[in-house]
């Protein structure tokens, strides 16, 4: 039988556990980051409204949500989502006053809201993808200047976007584009900004009143998208 000395024990023994060190290391920064993503992730009951922005994931993606922006209190709580239903004053982008409420003689006023829906991706293709190739199809061929140099084109009727115009900067079509409605309560008609980020549609609504100011318009909507999701470009 082969001889260990006992100084090479002692150096294998030490060898082995230098390399165990690290190991044991990352094994536990790893379970301690599962465990902590776990935690915030965990559906739990609604939050306190003036909570701070917490965690929501919808199609697979992280979105960081202020409580008091949630319309509907089922929504309310940290976790994996379908959908998630969001308001914020403008142009200041912060949440409504909880306390403010509306009644009969006081209506809730859509001009001075920003509206936004974050849901799982249906299936179609991405906004931009619509823009290029389905959207022709159904637009009539003249088109007519909007605000400050923005371009807006009719959908025909009898087509799935009657009533609605794209509106689009001709010089960046595919950077500010959107289907807006002619007609609306109280105001020109309502704009939707669809967005795809990862598996999920974000779709932001406004009057197309403000539209005046698109440029500020579309700073403003870039600025939300990248405090819901910061990795947004």
């Amino acid at each position: 039988m082969a001889h260990v000395s006992p100084v090479r024990r002692y150096r294998q023994r030490r060898s082995r556990s230098l390399l165990a060190a690290p190991l044991l290391l990352f094994l536990a920064v790893t379970m301690l980051a599962a465990g902590y993503v776990a935690y915030v992730l965990w559906p739990g009951g609604p939050v306190a409204l003036n909570a701070p922005p917490m965690p929501i994931m919808v199609g697979g993606i992280m979105f960081n949500i202020e409580p008091a922006a949630i319309r509907m209190s089922v929504q309310r709580h940290a976790g994996t989502q379908d959908r998630v239903d969001l308001a914020y004053l403008w142009p200041s982008l912060v949440p409504p006053d909880p306390a403010e409420k509306t009644s009969v003689g006081a209506p809730l006023n859509p001009n001075d809201r920003l509206f936004v829906t974050i849901a799982i991706a249906d299936g179609a293709l991405p906004p931009i993808e619509r823009m290029k190739t389905i959207y022709p199809r159904y637009l009539a061929p003249d088109a007519t200047a909007e605000n400050d140099g923005l371009t807006a084109r009719a959908f025909r009727d009898g087509t799935p976007y009657q009533g609605e115009d794209l509106v689009y900067d001709p010089a960046a079509p595919e950077s500010f584009f959107m289907r807006c409605a002619r007609k609306g309560i109280g105001n020109a008609g309502i704009c939707l900004d669809e967005r795809r980020v990862g598996n999920a549609d974000v779709t932001l609504r406004f009057p197309r009143d403000w539209l005046v100011d698109w440029k500020g318009v579309a700073e403003r909507l870039d600025r939300l998208m990248a405090r819901l999701h910061p990795d947004v470009k």
